[in-house]
């Protein structure tokens, strides 16, 4: 483990940690745009523009590696109810750049005004709206992180229901899986987690669900049944408290699918993806996300 990624622990303990206030939407909202500033643009050559269907918005993010033929839908965190595809502007066009795609940032629906299923609604219309801009010959993916790696998996599942063409492969950043909360890394890691406090967490699922069946499939993809799902790279770090959330969903993808994939990093935060203008962790976790997926088109 890098020194960079102690002094990242000790920053997120000494600034989320101790925070003691109640939880409340608004000010979670207003510290996620407090961080705006800090996000580094991203690099002369990558075009980002505002794609607007009327129905569903988009950030595409294309860089020179970007090939016409590779498309990803990716779909943020933020527990369901903060995000946007901004604060992802340092990370999407390394995404791309890996995977050598156009990166479709989804800007879906967020609780507690537009409680599930609207987030899912969104991501299931945003792919099919990509699936239909495609040509013979594509190839499609879809990524999410934390809140987002729980609805890519989710998205999945209703894709096959629903028999739409599936993915290529999937990826899922520290996924949120099981919003019935029955993991015991929720309790064996909350002092140890550096980023996320337990006592949040219910918050989350009320603002989200509105009394929905926690255990519903499209809600917490674990009670979901995997067969025909494509492969899926699951990456959760040691300490989280979501980390059981990612080793089960993994045994049940894996169970039907052998080359889904689960990478336990030790001792990282949550989505320590996205600290990757500083993190070496990071650089090497995204490169493995690009391993995975050459990994399966030459299996093809």
């Amino acid at each position: 483990m890098s020194l960079r990624a102690e002094l990242i622990r000790l920053g997120l303990r000494l600034l989320l940690k101790r925070h003691k206030q109640p939880f409340d939407v608004q000010t979670w909202r207003d510290n996620m745009r407090g961080m705006e500033t800090w996000v580094p643009r991203s690099p002369r050559g990558t075009e980002t523009i505002v794609v607007d269907t009327g129905r569903i918005k988009f950030c595409r993010i294309r860089t020179q590696a970007s090939r016409p033929e590779r498309h990803l839908l990716y779909l943020h965190g933020g527990a369901y109810i903060s995000g946007a595809p901004i604060y992802y502007r340092h990370f999407t066009w390394r995404i791309a750049d890996a995977l050598k795609t156009h990166v479709w940032t989804l800007e879906y629906r967020l609780a507690p005004e537009h409680p599930f299923p609207a987030a899912l609604e969104d991501a299931f219309e945003g792919y099919k709206w990509l699936l239909e801009q495609t040509t013979e010959g594509s190839r499609l993916f879809v990524m999410g992180d934390s809140a987002g790696g729980g609805l890519a998996l989710s998205l999945l599942l209703k894709l096959r229901d629903e028999r739409i063409s599936l993915p290529l492969a999937a990826v899922a950043m520290s996924p949120w899986t099981d919003l019935a909360l029955t993991g015991e890394s929720l309790k064996l890691n909350a002092k140890v987690d550096p980023m996320l406090n337990p006592r949040d967490v219910p918050e989350f699922v009320r603002c989200y669900l509105a009394g929905a069946d926690p255990t519903s499939p499209y809600a917490s993809p674990l009670y979901g049944e995997t067969s025909g799902l494509p492969p899926v790279l699951i990456q959760v770090g040691s300490d989280e408290i979501l980390r059981d959330d990612a080793r089960r969903m993994a045994e049940k993808l894996r169970a039907n699918n052998a080359r889904s994939r689960l990478e336990i990093w030790p001792r990282m935060p949550h989505v320590w993806q996205l600290f990757v203008p500083v993190l070496p962790e990071a650089h090497a976790a995204i490169a493995q996300i690009g391993s995975f997926v050459a990994e399966l088109e030459d299996a093809i």
